[in-house]
């Protein structure tokens, strides 16, 4: 059977595929040619991360697929219950880029919180003839140990967010509509780990006790973080979005920056994505990335091992 790995997939996950029997083919092909390529080729397995988009238009024509997989979390690229209501399996990978994510977003918090992203930018330009400049304009940073940092979406990856933040001495308080509470087990290097029981409360309350918030959450059809939600915050809260563009109403979002409600964003992600607002581009309050919270080599190692053992299981 062969595997089209449209958008990529880890050396490990085509080994064990291989190993397995499957015909891995490693192959980009543009999105208006895919019914055709599946169909010419018989492929039973097509790999996506974010860029292919596996709509109705596949599913149905498509008869030689049996495995639709996405590496990675969120599957808002593929009709996934119509995939299955024709037979398709539609697989992901929820944990692989758990932690990944995570450290991207203490990445963004520390950097914000000393000013990297700016004075990263001024210190090659004017460092040397205004040193003592920059030092004063930088030297008013804070700790990020003992702040509150509110999480909104407390499934894997907002849970991986608070295993960092609990590590780094902060307090955890999170929301999340599906989920009452969560046993957070952080490990240590030697073995050692300490278990930490949090109750997830209202939304408003997180917005309210805050210094930083963290979104985590699925795409939706509104948006999570608007201006109401912005006038809940303390004034002064930092913010970082490394889940879905369009969560945040980026309008709103640069409203609250000018106005002091917002001392520093980051954001991983954007409504307008892959050609992000210029008045965000531009802004020196926030610390941007190019969409790769998931972009690390070992999350993409157990990204493409765990689809290969998915696969291997249904198929196999």
């Amino acid at each position: 059977m062969k595997v089209l790995a449209n958008d990529g997939i880890a050396t490990e996950g085509v080994i064990a595929l291989e190993k397995a029997g499957f015909e891995v083919i490693l192959k980009t092909v543009a999105q208006e040619q895919l019914v055709d390529y599946i169909n010419d080729n018989k492929i039973s397995v097509l790999l996506v991360r974010s860029a292919t988009k596996v709509r109705k238009d596949i599913i149905d024509n498509c008869e030689s697929l049996k495995i639709i997989g996405r590496g990675g979390v969120g599957m808002d690229n593929i009709d996934v219950e119509y995939a299955r209501g024709k037979g398709i399996n539609v697989i992901n990978t929820p944990s692989a880029s758990s932690h990944s994510v995570a450290e991207l977003v203490f990445a963004h918090l520390f950097g914000m919180v000393r000013f990297l992203h700016d004075s990263n930018q001024n210190m090659p330009l004017e460092g040397d003839k205004k040193f003592k400049e920059l030092k004063k304009a930088y030297a008013k940073g804070v700790e990020l140990k003992g702040k509150t940092i509110g999480i909104l979406g407390f499934g894997r990856i907002g849970q991986a967010t608070a295993k960092v933040a609990l590590g780094v001495g902060m307090k955890v308080v999170a929301y999340d509509p599906f989920i009452d509470h969560a046993n957070v087990e952080l490990g240590f290097f030697d073995g050692q780990t300490v278990n930490f029981e949090i109750n997830t409360i209202p939304k408003s309350e997180v917005l309210m006790q805050s210094d930083f918030i963290s979104l985590h959450v699925p795409a939706q059809d509104e948006y999570v973080i608007s201006e109401r939600e912005f006038n809940l915050m303390k004034d002064g809260v930092g913010l970082v979005n490394a889940a879905r563009g369009g969560v945040i109403d980026e309008i709103a979002l640069v409203k609250a920056i000018s106005e002091g409600k917002v001392s520093n964003a980051a954001l991983d992600v954007f409504e307008s994505e892959p050609t992000p607002e210029i008045q965000l581009l531009m802004n020196s309050n926030i610390s941007l990335t190019p969409h790769i919270g998931a972009a690390t080599l070992e999350a993409q190692t157990r990204i493409g091992e765990e689809l290969a053992t998915q696969i291997i299981n249904i198929l196999g």
